[in-house]
């Protein structure tokens, strides 16, 4: 399997407030998101919104800081066909000199999920459904 653009993720500080802003805008989330640590909203094409918010990141790596505005805020997720997969792809991605930002894990939510940085440092996620 190559790996696909499936969805772009958001980290928030403020859940309920954003996914109110992302609601106006038309996005079909379910009311009672508000309080989740994830949320995920797919949108007609197919491509999915997730909003994970500061304390469920930085649950998973204590050296985590709010970035600056702007910054790592927003970021690409590509799926992958299964945990071996997003393992032996951020493996790739480091030996070839990029930065790795958060190693392979099994996350919460049910998959296996790794981040690493492109070139002009933003984050992009490698992940695959449990199995």
């Amino acid at each position: 399997m190559t790996p696909r653009l499936d969805a772009l993720g958001i980290v928030t500080a403020d859940m309920a407030a954003s996914l109110a802003f992302y609601r106006r805008l038309g996005l079909d989330i379910p009311a009672d998101a508000d309080t989740a640590p994830h949320v995920e909203a797919t949108l007609p094409s197919g491509l999915r919104v997730m909003w994970d918010t500061e304390a469920v990141i930085a649950s998973f790596d204590p050296t985590w800081t709010r970035p600056a505005a702007g910054a790592e805020r927003l970021g690409l997720a590509f799926r992958c066909a299964d945990a071996a997969e997003v393992d032996s792809l951020y493996a790739e991605l480091i030996e070839a000199g990029h930065q790795g930002h958060l190693k392979p894990w099994d996350a919460v939510w049910g998959q296996r999920y790794a981040v690493v940085l492109d070139p002009d440092g933003c984050g992009v996620s490698l992940f695959a459904d449990a199995q």
